[in-house]
């Protein structure tokens, strides 16, 4: 049950984000945007979907913050891939799309679909009333920067250039996103 609904809300994400992208202009950017945001398997939308469908939120709402958190995902791993982060060739089997593009474009289709995730949760077709709106993007925005996932990577990074191997207190920091791990490592 739980993989066929899984299926069913990856395909509802991916339908739903290729609509959106159908009314941008045919360039490399936003064909690789879309190429970046294939694939995967949609968990975060997912969740997002089940938790909508059990507050009672229609589907026709609940999609627009669902693609948003896939799109912001998709930026995390364009960016994550680059040469300055981790470098990937490879992503879900695929070349990353620095590999397929160029690092230029790359970092302006990560930078695309980051703002394409607020653009979402923002539409009126998300919700009716603006404060709702305003409140999941001030959610996504905390969740997404350096409180959240820009601070995980820049502790991942700061892990990965640390002088002497870290400890396993220092992994669970990492793990949980401990600000004061960065500082010790650093240091």
């Amino acid at each position: 049950m739980f993989q066929q609904g899984l299926a069913e809300a990856a395909t509802t994400i991916e339908t739903h984000l290729h609509s959106v992208l159908a009314g941008f202009p045919d360039l490399p950017v936003v064909q690789g945007m879309g190429y970046a945001a294939g694939g995967g398997k949609r968990l975060r939308g997912y969740l997002v979907l089940e938790g909508a469908r059990l507050h009672d939120v229609p589907q026709d709402r609940a999609i627009w913050p669902a693609t948003a958190i896939e799109a912001i995902h998709a930026y995390s791993l364009v960016h994550d891939d680059l040469p300055c982060m981790d470098d990937d060739d490879l992503r879900r089997g695929l070349p990353t799309v620095h590999r397929k593009w160029d690092e230029g474009t790359a970092v302006l289709v990560g930078d695309a679909l980051q703002t394409l995730g607020f653009e979402l949760t923002l539409r009126p077709a998300c919700h009716p009333d603006p404060a709702v709106r305003a409140d999941l993007a001030l959610s996504l925005a905390r969740a997404s920067g350096a409180q959240g996932m820009v601070l995980g990577q820049a502790l991942d990074m700061a892990a990965e250039t640390a002088d002497t191997p870290l400890t396993l207190e220092q992994i669970t920091d990492l793990q949980a996103g401990k600000t004061g791990a960065l500082i010790v490592w650093s240091a």
